[in-house]
């Protein structure tokens, strides 16, 4: 595989999981009461209990999204 077409492929994956991961916190604070109804439908669980789940969620998103997808992207940009 060339470098051009490695580093235009971690460029679409930053920016896709970026917009990914910027979309879910929107979407938890504009609707996150509407989230935690339909939720709790389906499971037995507290409202403090659902915000800490769904925040450790975005944080593992977030670590993954930096590990996988922007220092791979900013490494090749460096070497480059």
């Amino acid at each position: 595989m060339e470098y051009t077409v490695v580093k235009a492929f971690f460029m679409w994956c930053t920016i896709i999981n970026a917009g990914l991961l910027i979309f879910s916190f929107v979407f938890w604070v504009l609707a996150g009461d509407w989230i935690y109804k339909m939720h709790s439908k389906w499971f037995a669980i507290s409202k403090g209990t659902f915000n800490v789940i769904f925040y450790s969620f975005l944080g593992a998103i977030k670590i993954f999204f930096l590990v996988f997808n922007l220092v791979p992207y900013i490494a090749l940009l460096i070497i480059g």
